[in-house]
């Protein structure tokens, strides 16, 4: 029998791709026009699949894979894939996460060129027979601000290509350390509203989570420089088109340029047949170059899984001791929680340095999967990318965020402890848990630097206010009058060395349903509140 590998591209992909699968001396074949039932009858042969979008591996097909080691997604997200499934059969699942970055980036760049100088308009007009080059006088981006919500991967690299063009770079993200800010000359921003204050151009690069959907909306635009442009290249519902439209009615936003959309494909969107719009569709990734890059590094971690080499983008854990992970399991569920809250406590300055200390027996083993998991909780929905526990590392180094891993074999005062710092600002913001009972149910025992003995489910809100009678049952009635059920509750206050107590407290409550930021906002303007916070967990 032929121990030389198998792998099967299932999709369209570039040729170096395919050429790179075959200088590894596998065998390959192109499967692009089989259907279904050939697909999976002969599925069984190979150690490898590649795919791109168009192909769904569900739980039942990767049970028929009884000899597949590795999928590779040509491209960025894995959506068609189940992961859990594949993790379960020890199959690693490969994706292209830096294939589109660069054809995003000058995406927006051209959209924003494009803008500035009326591009499309004047070509449309010379197609058309028309020589208005009257009315069509644009703006130099020599010497304008370039405001960039979202300084990931993507956005880094339009403020590298926009300092090229002589533009000057304001950027917001509290998830990247000021010195990656300091190194590239980029002016960090403390929060958007800085931005608005001064850019001419603004290009949004968040992830789409409930927090930022209509990020750019009504409220925004009314603190945005009259005449701004905006860019969004990112995902479909960042700004409220809706609200955008009014803004360009009213001349507030001089002009936009929008690539991806609340709900695709978009054939009648609301702004078509504006002259200062400048509508794509979704074109961000789709370049030959970065198709065919997608295609090749995607086989390049095929042939790593398959030949023993360092597999650099899986989707799914990477290998732990099978006696290191039956101790750690319990506690990862806990060390997101952990790295959620702490970065949530640590408020919208910059994120510098990250610190995970495992103590108790936990802190014998491989503690890898539980820094990883802290960095998910401090990452997650914070990022451009879905991340997860193989690429959260670099995720964190392209944002300047140190980690620092610590160890030791005793705990005081319970068996097991895992403790999170975040440093953002010069400030340290700790928070320390632990896992009890049977279930191992995840505690937090410290937060803002109060003890508690609280078990963590669903909501959390936290509450610093001034240590006096009546402030915990004020905040009750205040939840209760909002519909919001109060599960648990545990109050933390200092107490010096002689027993005196503090000027301060803190209470941890969780509740039925999130205590939304409008309610939080709410909650703060009460007498005696000095801080809170709200963590869906």
């Amino acid at each position: 029998m032929s121990t030389t590998p198998k792998v099967l591209v299932k999709e369209k992909v570039g040729p170096s791709g395919i050429e790179a699968l075959k200088e590894a001396g596998f065998e390959v074949d192109l499967g692009i026009d089989w259907d279904d039932e050939t697909f999976l009858q002969k599925l069984p042969e190979y150690d490898g699949v590649l795919i791109r979008s168009a192909t769904t591996f569900t739980p039942e097909l990767i049970e028929t894979a009884s000899n597949l080691k590795v999928i590779g997604r040509a491209g960025v997200g894995v959506d068609n894939v189940d992961i859990a499934a594949a993790t379960k059969r020890g199959i690693i699942v490969v994706n292209a996460p830096q294939s589109n970055v660069v054809t995003a980036a000058e995406h927006t760049v051209a959209l924003m060129m494009s803008l500035a100088r009326n591009i499309p308009r004047a070509n449309a007009g010379m197609h058309a027979g028309k020589w208005e080059r009257s009315k069509l006088s644009g703006v130099e981006l020599y010497g304008k601000t370039l405001g960039v919500i979202g300084f990931g991967r993507i956005g880094q690299l339009v403020a590298e290509r926009a300092k090229g063009l002589a533009m000057n770079v304001i950027a917001y993200d509290p998830y990247v350390s000021a010195e990656r800010y300091k190194e590239m000359g980029v002016e960090k921003a403390e929060d958007s509203d800085a931005i608005y204050a001064v850019a001419d151009f603004i290009t949004i690069h968040l992830p789409k989570t409930p927090e930022t959907t209509g990020w750019l909306g009504t409220e925004a635009f009314t603190k945005t420089k009259e005449g701004v442009r905006v860019l969004n290249v990112a995902r479909g519902g960042l700004i409220d088109e809706e609200a955008l439209k009014v803004a360009l009615d009213d001349g507030r936003v001089g002009g936009a340029a929008l690539d991806v959309y609340a709900s695709e494909p978009e054939t009648d969107h609301i702004l078509r047949g504006y002259d200062n719009v400048i509508l794509t569709p979704h074109l961000g990734a789709s370049t030959a170059e970065a198709n065919d890059r997608a295609g090749f590094q995607a086989a390049e971690q095929i042939v790593a899984a398959l030949s023993g080499g360092t597999v650099t983008t899986a989707v799914n854990a990477p290998a732990v001791g099978k006696e290191d992970l039956e101790v750690l399991t319990p506690f990862v569920p806990l060390a997101v929680s952990l790295g959620r809250i702490a970065v949530e406590l640590a408020g919208g300055s910059s994120v510098e340095r990250i610190e995970v200390e495992a103590l108790g027996r936990i802190g014998e083993r491989d503690v890898r999967p539980l820094s990883l998991a802290v960095l998910r909780g401090v990452l997650q929905g914070r990022t451009e990318e879905h991340v997860n526990d193989v690429n959260a590392p670099g995720i964190a180094k392209e944002r300047g965020i140190e980690i620092a891993e610590t160890t030791r074999s005793q705990a005081r005062d319970f068996t097991d402890l895992v403790r999170v710092t975040v440093v953002s600002g010069g400030e340290r913001h700790r928070v320390v848990g632990t896992t009890l009972g049977r279930q191992d149910r995840p505690y937090l025992l410290e937060a803002w630097g109060q003890r508690f003995n609280l078990q963590l489910d669903g909501n959390l809100l936290i509450l610093r206010y001034a240590d006096q009678p009546g402030m915990v049952g004020r905040i009750g009635q205040f939840l209760g009058e909002k519909d919001v059920n109060i599960e648990q509750a545990a109050v933390g206050y200092h107490q010096d060395a002689e027993g005196t107590r503090g000027a301060h407290a803190v209470m941890l409550i969780t509740t039925d349903q999130p205590v939304w930021n409008d309610t939080l906002q709410q909650i703060l303007a009460l007498d005696g509140i000095e801080d809170g916070r709200t963590v869906t967990l």
